[in-house]
């Protein structure tokens, strides 16, 4: 018998078959076996008992970015990993943009990965970039383990990881669809996003008429183009217009091979209730309106939106300046997604079981993580504990993240994480976190 052998028990355990009272097995790291709640235990293995506070499996969130090396008073490994610790996810995968050098070519990942090795409290993935001239680098980076490419069809916001025009996009997913490799893409068209108002000043809607949905509708509408001509796999990331959902919905009934995520701050937070001047709303895409949100909701429902992840995007406090036009853009909620999801799913008729398909299973299932994302045998024994009746008012001062920025302040959510456990051990108890022990991860081989 292992000495590390132990039971994780409660009344609510959230298994790929339902919610029900169980005994969660564990052995060096795995999930051995889920038996019934009163199983017998051998004599000498630790049980943890939960009571009634529902086990779930750790959340994985394939959209982080980490900034580290070379942004690093905005974020980095160490505190990025804690603040997902503390709320529930074991499981990351990092941008390849925000950090310096970018992940664009392999002796960059490989910078990237040395920095995270010893800072990682959970386990840390990486995706790649595709940015001009870099055709030839795509092959060698997916071979090095990343999970696939992002890329920026409008300006990412920062010189060294420029945007594709559309001869660069077919370049790059016709290289990536030889491989059978994944390309992620911020969809905003250009010429709209030229064509709109200019952001500026204090008022949230001048900003939102900057960013219309018409530059995401249309740039979606020619990755899907695209992408059924080359038979190339793409993801839409963090989507904020509804009205694209019909088109996606289309293109996958019809074969394309498309998935799409949304974030928690587009489900749970709305154009109408932004004060002026509070850039910690700014993200692009927006935030839109009440309606706006009423139909992302029925994206998930109907299965037509795939996963939830966070887009947690930090800056230092200086950059969140009160003018919308150059305030930098990106919302900080690594440690809140799962709360603010749960709050708002719950009042929508939503359950548990729902929330770990959006933000858990789904994300896993994206990147081809075979081993994470379920209470079930043979996957890894990563787990989130949460009470979900006890609600808690957010204070920014108690987030792990680097800078307490957070549009959440004040807030009051259901859903309170006792504990977070990674391989079988225990790195958040609720008011502690352990040592790192993240391993870092590369896309399965075949």
């Amino acid at each position: 018998m292992s000495e590390r052998e132990l039971v994780l028990r409660s009344t609510r355990v959230v298994t790929p078959e339902g919610t029900r009272a169980a005994s969660v097995t564990v052995q060096d790291g795995k999930i051995v076996a889920v038996l019934p709640h009163d199983a017998a235990v051998p004599a000498g293995v630790r049980v943890e008992d939960f009571g009634d506070d529902v086990l779930l499996p750790g959340l994985v969130d394939t959209h982080v970015h980490v900034n580290d090396p070379g942004r690093t008073e905005w974020e980095g490994f160490w505190t990025a990993t804690r603040a997902a610790a503390a709320g529930g996810i074991t499981t990351l995968v990092d941008m390849p943009l925000n950090s310096l050098p970018p992940t664009t070519d392999t002796a960059n990942l490989d910078i990237k990965r040395e920095v995270a090795r010893s800072k990682a409290h959970i386990d840390v993935g990486f995706w790649g970039g595709a940015i001009p001239g870099n055709v030839k680098d795509l092959r060698p980076l997916h071979e090095a383990g990343v999970f696939g490419f992002k890329c920026f069809l409008s300006p990412s916001g920062v010189d060294e990881f420029p945007q594709v025009d559309q001869e660069q996009l077919a370049a790059a997913l016709g290289e990536i669809a030889a491989f059978d490799g994944l390309l992620i893409v911020h969809a905003e068209d250009p010429g709209h996003l030229d064509a709109a108002p200019e952001a500026h000043g204090p008022k949230y809607a001048d900003f939102l008429a900057s960013r219309p949905r018409v530059s995401e509708n249309d740039a979606i509408a020619g990755l899907i183009d695209l992408a059924r001509k080359l038979d190339a796999r793409v993801h839409v990331l963090h989507l904020s217009s509804a009205e694209a959902l019909p088109l996606i919905a289309a293109a996958r009934a019809d074969g394309v091979k498309i998935t799409v995520e949304t974030c928690p701050h587009f489900l749970t937070l709305t154009a109408e209730e932004v004060p002026d001047g509070a850039t910690e709303f700014k993200c692009c895409p927006p935030i839109r309106e009440a309606g706006n949100q009423d139909a992302l909701w029925q994206g998930l429902a109907d299965g037509t939106i795939d996963c939830i992840v966070s887009d947690h995007s930090p800056s230092t406090t200086d950059l969140k300046t009160p003018d919308f036009g150059t305030a930098w853009g990106g919302i900080s909620s690594l440690q809140l997604g799962l709360p603010a999801i749960w709050t708002a799913a719950r009042e929508r008729g939503h359950g548990l079981e729902d929330v770990v398909r959006w933000m858990s299973a789904a994300p896993a299932r994206l990147v081809g993580l075979g081993a994470k994302g379920a209470i079930a045998p043979g996957r890894d024994a990563d787990f989130a504990v949460l009470a979900p009746e006890e609600t808690f008012t957010v204070d920014p001062a108690d987030l792990q993240h680097r800078n307490k920025i957070t549009a959440y302040a004040g807030r009051t959510l259901h859903g309170v994480v006792r504990s977070t456990w990674l391989r079988g051990r225990k790195i958040n108890d609720g008011t502690a976190l352990a040592e790192p022990t993240g391993e870092l991860l590369e896309r399965p081989r075949a």
